[in-house]
């Protein structure tokens, strides 16, 4: 039990959760993994947090659970409050199954304990197929919904979306959209048709939807606005999110999606163009100002719940945008431009080439310095692999580079407009310390300070690539450039030498 006194001195949303337990999905993934940290650190009078993890890739429960704590991102934390340990608990289950996959022991507990609860559990990839995207996406908030209303102490649910759920609209308010399909309906098709005949009509269905990721975040949400109706809960729709930009660590990420995946591939060497449009905004977010923003969010999803009781009103289910389009934009040419002009000064000793990289916004340009910069040299080198009795590689590298910068393309090559308001009443309901505490202002965002890091968190956590290797790899970067403008140069002599040859062949004839 907290008292009075123990509380006298933290801000409002730390006595929001203070006492508190708190159940959060997707805990083990890249959001879910800075939220544990930020909450344990941040709110340390929390009494519990319950994280439902499943058993994958051979390891139980309490490995999966022990493993998230062994990274870098954890050390501050252990630093300062080294006894966290006792306040996490796993909870075995799975987002995809009926009631989660959670036994009744473990359900009775949380219905008696939880009073906050994060869905953050999802499957991001944007070519998943339709039945498990739908089995995570909208099975896992359907249930999530159906244990929570079960909860006699709960004080806030936020339900964590994407602002590219409604992508076919071309100014996405903060408000609910018509969905595409009633859940229940598209939950009961998915089970009951073969994949086959599924996978055959899945284009049919997605519509105006681009993947299978933004079509059933915008069913789920629909089914939020249904089967929510009188509970205490928000929606929140981060944009991409990369990077830290302060805390714990300097541009820690664990994962490849995205635009790091295109900084990483520029920055090794391998990526040299990409379907993009320069002038299109990358509304890009920090994945520790977006953690911050969603603990203050659920805080402040209490207080308009709570006012609405208190005014008997009927209570909005608010949507909150985190999109940095408004506050802090940033397009794709000067995201590749800061990426390279940090990148090369810091580069990797595993770079395969010297930087060259290019945006085309024109599809067939793309198309045809794809196959000069990417299968030409990917054919050459496969070859020269074959001649040594090699297995060739290349071109299979390629392929899995062009599949993943096709399922992004799509975001590269459009801009949308967001409304976005709420976190900005959220940030003037903040008192100071917790505008402190809770960093999420993007106003205050500084571009160029997160780039000098960015690259290096890549480089570090990504390539796994320590920093004591640096000399030895500006050493192997300048031979990268010579060699870069040797080939160039031959390149260019060449293509003068065919050219003059065709003059020349014109003229005789």
């Amino acid at each position: 039990m907290i008292t009075e006194i123990e509380t006298f001195n933290l801000t409002p949303i730390q006595k929001f959760y203070s006492g508190s337990s708190i159940f959060i999905t997707g805990g083990t993934g890249f959001l879910g993994t800075i939220l544990i940290e930020k909450l344990l650190r941040c709110c340390s009078d929390l009494s519990t947090i319950y994280i439902l993890a499943r058993n994958k890739k051979g390891k139980n429960l309490q490995s999966r659970i022990d493993d998230l704590f062994e990274g870098p991102v954890f050390d501050r934390l252990k630093r300062e409050f080294p006894k966290f340990r006792h306040k996490v608990v796993g909870i075995g289950g799975d987002c995809s199954l009926p009631n989660l996959g959670i036994n009744l022991q473990d359900r009775q507990m949380l219905i008696n304990e939880v009073s906050i609860i994060f869905h953050a559990a999802a499957t991001v990839r944007f070519d998943e197929k339709l039945k498990m995207a739908t089995a995570i996406n909208i099975r896992g908030p359907h249930e999530i919904l159906k244990l929570a209303r079960e909860m006699p102490h709960l004080k806030s649910l936020i339900h964590v979306s994407t602002a590219f759920s409604n992508v076919p609209n071309k100014i996405i308010e903060e408000r609910f959209y018509p969905s595409p399909v009633d859940g229940n309906k598209l939950l009961l098709l998915t089970e009951t048709m073969s994949d086959n005949i599924l996978e055959h009509i899945t284009p049919t269905i997605l519509d105006k939807w681009p993947n299978t990721y933004t079509y059933t975040k915008a069913v789920a949400e629909d089914l939020v606005r249904q089967e929510a109706q009188n509970m205490p809960v928000g929606v929140f729709r981060p944009s991409i999110v990369i990077s830290t930009y302060q805390e714990p660590i300097e541009a820690w990420i664990n994962n490849l999606y995205g635009p790091t995946g295109v900084c990483a591939g520029a920055g090794s060497g391998v990526l040299r163009t990409l379907h993009a449009d320069s002038k299109a905004n990358a509304n890009v977010v920090p994945v520790d100002m977006c953690v911050n923003s969603l603990i203050a969010l659920a805080w402040d999803v209490n207080n308009e719940f709570e006012k609405a009781k208190t005014d008997n009103t009927k209570y909005e289910i608010p949507v909150y945008h985190y999109e940095s389009s408004n506050d802090q934009p940033l397009n794709w040419g000067k995201f590749m431009e800061m990426c390279q002009t940090h990148g090369v000064q810091k580069p990797s000793i595993k770079a395969v080439w010297y930087y060259c990289f290019d945006l085309y916004s024109n599809y067939f340009v793309y198309l045809l310095v794809t196959i000069l910069l990417h299968y030409l040299p990917a054919i050459l080198v496969d070859g020269a692999l074959l001649c040594m009795g090699k297995s060739p590689k290349m071109l299979r590298i390629y392929k899995k580079i062009h599949k993943f910068t096709s399922v992004i393309s799509y975001f590269t090559t459009q801009d949308w407009i967001f409304k976005s308001q709420r976190i900005r009443r959220m940030l003037e309901k903040m008192t100071d310390e917790d505008q402190q505490i809770f960093f999420c202002n993007l106003k205050k965002l500084d571009w160029h300070k997160f780039f000098e890091s960015y690259l290096l968190g890549i480089r570090v956590y990504l390539i796994q690539d320590p920093l004591d290797t640096l000399k030895d790899a500006q050493v192997r970067w300048k031979k990268l450039y010579w060699l870069h403008m040797s080939v160039k140069v031959l390149v260019g002599y060449l293509l003068l030498r065919f050219f003059l040859w065709i003059i020349s062949a014109i003229f005789i004839s």
